[in-house]
C-alpha cells in the first residue's frame, strides 16, 4: 500500500504522469468541467471535501511553480484566497477571469471536483520540476 498522502488512485496516477507547465485543476462543487477534461469527483456532501483540504492533500506530492486564481475571487472569496496565499506564499499567482479558467480547463490533465460550495474556490496549478 501507499506510504503517501495521497492515497486516491487516479489524483496519484495523474500527478505521476505531470511533466513541467503541465496543469491539474481542483475546484468547487459548481464548476462546469468540459467533456474532454477528466473529472476526479471527490465531493460527498456540502463541505466534503473542503477546496482546501484536497488542495493541502495534492501539494504534498506535486512541484507547482505557479497558480491561477479567478480575478473575482478577490472579492467574492476573499477567505479562500487567504487561505490560499498561507498555503502557498512563495508561489507567484496569476488572477484571470473566471470565464477564462473555464476554459483553461480544456488545457488541465484532470479537474478535482470537491464538496467546496463557496464562489470561485477554483485553482489550476501548473506544475514544475524538483531538480
Amino acid at each position: 500500500m501507499k506510504k503517501t498522502k495521497v492515497i486516491n488512485s487516479d489524483i496519484s496516477r495523474v500527478i505521476a504522469q505531470m511533466g513541467h507547465f503541465d496543469k491539474l485543476s481542483i475546484g468547487d462543487a459548481g464548476m462546469p468541467v468540459p467533456m474532454t477534461t477528466e473529472k476526479i469527483d471527490l465531493a460527498v456532501t456540502q463541505g466534503v471535501p473542503s477546496f482546501m483540504e484536497v488542495l493541502r492533500n495534492v501539494l504534498s506530492e506535486l512541484e507547482v511553480q505557479r497558480i491561477y486564481l479567478a480575478e473575482e475571487i478577490k472579492k467574492e472569496n476573499p477567505d479562500i484566497l487567504l487561505e490560499i496565499q498561507k498555503e502557498m506564499p512563495e508561489t507567484p499567482i496569476t488572477f484571470i477571469p473566471h470565464s477564462e479558467m473555464k476554459t483553461e480547463l480544456n488545457n488541465c490533465h484532470a479537474f478535482i471536483r470537491t464538496g467546496e460550495m463557496t464562489p470561485y474556490a477554483n485553482i489550476l496549478l501548473e506544475s514544475g520540476v524538483v531538480f
